[in-house]
């Protein structure tokens, strides 16, 4: 069989036309061709050329022309993200294709990408104020559509993989100091406010937000003091949904301290007066915490609530997750080990609790110094 040929031609500046010469329709005898265009340098269209004379001469059929960006992606997050992924997962791949991919490469064909349309969408990202984790992120969402388009046989090669992320050094986690966390707890408590349960909790538990706000009583043993993480309660686009942890790891039992048993039976005795109160309108869902009538806590609520407690102790840049990197990091202070805390947090691996909190852990550098001297100390002659 002979093998395909083709040639490269410029268009315009930066544009090239790539033409594959394939072979004749079989019934016809007719010349056919494929034409693409390929937006970039000389150098990139002619390796286009390479991987679909490579392709044809392989048999693989040839990338079909006309389905721009926009379109793959649509199809893309239908098909394979939203019956895959967890709702909101789908939900920030498919906004940031809307906000930020569509607008700049939509119009584009899929089978024209080139690493320089990656380039300038990482570059626009950039200088619209995105963090280098957020163009990451696009980056990511991008290379997942482009790896569905190649195993569908739609594109020769994923065009991101050519093109570097952006740089810049991922911020170390600065979370509150006791004193400020304290101080929030202090007031939210003697103020008798609706927030202090879940404020305590939060705190002192190091559990996510979601965790806590779909936590139900059934999974709270106050005699053995621990509660047990089996489901999240999030507010996505098509409303409330309660679904488990993301991973094995989070779902976990987690213990409890005696303040805070203390605190969820004080809830607990006020949420039997609210049901009196309330009688036949109290709806008792089973939740640990919930508004007056006994239905889930907006999942906003508490985050707002931690903001005017914060401002009113004249403290500022405290947010609902920052609770959750304040646990972690007084237990790591005070010499607990990673491992544990790891498991207590519920990441999937250590390694992501060495990685947010490493920089934390205190006297390690010295430690290990003095483990190498003994040792260098221990072979002398």
């Amino acid at each position: 069989m002979a093998k395909a040929r083709g040639h490269v031609r410029q268009r315009s500046p930066g544009s090239w036309q790539v033409t594959l010469e394939l072979p004749p329709d079989p019934g016809t005898g007719q010349r056919r061709q494929h034409i693409e265009t390929v937006k970039g340098t000389q150098k990139e269209a002619l390796k286009r050329l390479t991987e679909l004379q490579r392709g044809v001469d392989q048999g693989l059929p040839i990338p079909k022309a006309g389905l721009t960006v926009s379109e793959w992606l649509t199809r893309w997050l239908a098909e394979d993200v939203r019956p895959t992924r967890r709702i909101r997962t789908y939900e920030r791949y498919e906004s940031l294709c809307r906000v930020h991919i569509i607008p700049a490469l939509g119009q584009t064909p899929l089978t024209s990408l080139a690493p320089a349309h990656i380039k300038t969408l990482q570059n626009k990202l950039a200088d619209k104020g995105l963090a280098p984790a957020s163009v990451g992120y696009a980056r990511v969402v991008l290379h997942g559509a482009l790896k569905a388009a190649v195993q569908q046989d739609l594109l020769a090669r994923n065009v991101v993989d050519a093109v570097k992320p952006p740089s810049g050094e991922k911020g170390e986690v600065t979370p509150p100091e006791i004193v400020m966390v304290r101080r929030i707890l202090t007031l939210a408590e003697a103020t008798g406010h609706e927030a202090f349960p879940i404020l305590h909790f939060l705190a002192y538990t190091g559990a996510r937000e979601g965790e806590a706000l779909g936590l139900l009583w059934k999974n709270v043993d106050l005699e053995k003091g621990y509660v047990t993480i089996l489901q999240t309660y999030a507010r996505a686009r098509v409303g409330m949904i309660i679904q488990p942890p993301k991973t094995r790891a989070g779902r976990r039992m987690i213990d409890l301290d005696t303040r805070t048993i203390q605190v969820l039976q004080a809830l607990q005795g006020q949420q039997v007066l609210q049901k009196m109160q309330a009688e036949g309108a109290y709806d008792d869902k089973g939740y640990v915490f919930c508004n007056a009538l006994g239905k889930p806590i907006e999942p906003k609520w508490p985050a707002k609530n931690l903001q005017r407690l914060a401002h009113t102790c004249g403290l500022e840049h405290i947010t609902l997750h920052s609770l959750r990197h304040f646990h972690a990091s007084v237990l790591l202070a005070s010499g607990q080990n990673i491992f544990e805390v790891s498991r207590r947090l519920g990441h999937a691996s250590i390694t992501t609790t060495a990685d947010i909190y490493g920089h934390m852990l205190p006297g390690q550098g010295k430690k290990q110094a003095d483990a190498f001297a003994a040792m260098m100390e221990r072979e002398a002659p």
